[in-house]
C-alpha cells in the first residue's frame, strides 16, 4: 500500500513542507524531535488539519488534492486514529465502545457472519479483553484503555491506523503490556501503521520503515537497520540513543548462567536470557554508548562479547565524546568514545580493533520480530524472560 504525499502548511512561524512516497506493509515510524511537524503531518492524513496545498494518496485513492478541489473529511478517509490517550466514551463499557468502532465500518465490511472485517470477538481475542469487556474507562489502567483504543479503531476496517505517541502517557511496564499487542495488530491483523514516537526504542522494536522529519520537512527515509547506521544522521536518531539496529537468530541457551546465544552476520552475541526457541529470528539494538574499544583483544574480563573489526569512519566531532563506526564482518557497529581514548588509540578509518558489549548492556525492551520472520505469526515472548 503505497503513502504518497505532498503537502505545504504554515502554522504561523513554522512551515511545514513534506515529500514523502513509501510503502505502508507494516509499521512507518515518524521519528523526530518536538516541533518537527510529526502530529501535524498525522493530522493531515486524518483530515483533522488541512494544507494550504498539495495532495495526499493512499493505496491510490486520493484523500486530499487542492488542485482538483478534493478534501475526503476524515469519516470518509478509511483511517483509524489511536491518541495519546484512550479518548473512550466514559459512558460506554468496554463492549460498548468497541461496538462503536464496528458502526463506522464501511457497508458490507463489518465484522459479522456476511462482513469481512474482524469480528467482536476476533478484536476481543487479539488484544486481551475478555476480562474486561464489562468494565467502564473509569475502571481500566491506561495499558488497559489504550488496548480499548485500538480494539476500537480497528473494528472501524481502516485502509490505515494512525498511532500518534500511543505510549507517551505510560510508565514502561504498561508500556511493554502495550507492545505485544501493536505487534499484532501489524502481523496477525496486518493492519499497516503509521506510528509517532519519540522513543527510539520503541522504534526499533516495531518499525520496518523509518522516516525522519525536522523542521517540517522529510529529512531522509527508508529501512530502520539502514538509516539507524547512518553517522550523517545521528543529530536527528538521536545521540544519546543512538546505535546499531541488525537481524540475529537464537543459537542455543545457556541454562546454567540464564543466557541466550544469538547469532548474526558478525558473529555470536550472548544476552540475558530470552525465552525463545532456537533458530527464532528477531531484531536488537546495541547501543553505541556501551561498546567499548580495545587495539587487543582482552584474556581475563567481564565482558562475555569481544569482537575484531575495523574502523569505517569517524562521526565529526562533538564536544569531549566522539562515534565511529566499526566494521564486525557484515555488520556495522556504533561504539562511543571519548576523544582522549580516541587520541590515545590512534583511531581512525582502517584501524584493527577489538568491540566490547556487557551482556547486561543489550537493551531488552527493543527487541524486536525480525522482518523475514514475521510470516511465522506473531511471537509475544521477546521480552520474556526466564
Amino acid at each position: 500500500m503505497a503513502l504518497e504525499v505532498s503537502v505545504r502548511k504554515a502554522l504561523g512561524d513554522f512551515a511545514l513542507e513534506v515529500e514523502l512516497d513509501c510503502e505502508t506493509d507494516g509499521i512507518v515510524a515518524l521519528f523526530g524531535r518536538s516541533g518537527s511537524g510529526k502530529t501535524s503531518l498525522v493530522n493531515m492524513l486524518a483530515g483533522l488539519l488541512r494544507p494550504d496545498r498539495g495532495r495526499i494518496a493512499i493505496a491510490g485513492t486520493t484523500l486530499f488534492d487542492s488542485e482538483q478541489g478534493i478534501d475526503l473529511p476524515p469519516e470518509r478517509r478509511r483511517l483509524g486514529y489511536v491518541f495519546q490517550e484512550g479518548r473512550l466514551f466514559p459512558h460506554l463499557s468496554v463492549r460498548g465502545n468497541l461496538l462503536f468502532g464496528a458502526r463506522r465500518a464501511p457497508d458490507g465490511e463489518a465484522g459479522g457472519e456476511a462482513g469481512g472485517g474482524p469480528t467482536l470477538d476476533h478484536v476481543v481475542a487479539l488484544l486481551g479483553l475478555e476480562e474486561l469487556i464489562d468494565r467502564r474507562p473509569s475502571a481500566l489502567s491506561g495499558g488497559e484503555k489504550q488496548r480499548v483504543a485500538l480494539g476500537r479503531a480497528l473494528l472501524a476496517r481502516p485502509r490505515l491506523l494512525l498511532m500518534d505517541e500511543p505510549l507517551a502517557a505510560l510508565d514502561q511496564p504498561r508500556k511493554d503490556e502495550i507492545l505485544p499487542f501493536i505487534e499484532r495488530l501489524r502481523d496477525d491483523a496486518r493492519v499497516p501503521i503509521v506510528y509517532v514516537s519519540h522513543a527510539m526504542q520503541e522504534i526499533v522494536r516495531l518499525a520496518d520503515t523509518l522516516v525522519l522529519l525536522s523542521d517540517g520537512r522529510v529529512v531522509e527515509a527508508g529501512p530502520i537497520e539502514t538509516l539507524t547506521s547512518r553517522l550523517d544522521l545521528r543529530p536527528l536518531t538521536g545521540r544519546y540513543e543512538a546505535g546499531s539496529v541488525f537481524e540475529a537468530r537464537v543459537a542455543r541457551q545457556d541454562e546454567a548462567f540464564g543466557l541466550t546465544v544469538l547469532e548474526f552476520a558478525g558473529g555470536s552475541l550472548q544476552v540475558p536470557r530470552l525465552a525463545l526457541e532456537p533458530g527464532q529470528e528477531l531484531r536488537l539494538r546495541i547501543r553505541a554508548r556501551d561498546v567499548a574499544l580495545a587495539l587487543e583483544a582482552p584474556r581475563a574480563t567481564s565482558f562475555l562479547n569481544i569482537f575484531e573489526g575495523r574502523v569505517r569512519e569517524l562521526g565529526a566531532e562533538a564536544g569531549p565524546q566522539v562515534d565511529l563506526l566499526i566494521d564486525i564482518g557484515e555488520t556495522a557497529l556504533w561504539a562511543r568514545v571519548t576523544q582522549r581514548s580516541r587520541h590515545d588509540l590512534e583511531l581512525a578509518p582502517g584501524r584493527r580493533v577489538f568491540a566490547l558489549v556487557k551482556a547486561v548492556a543489550i537493551d531488552s525492551h527493543s527487541f524486536g520480530r525480525s522482518t523475514r520472520s514475521r510470516r511465522d505469526g506473531p511471537d509475544d515472548r521477546l521480552n520474556e524472560s526466564a
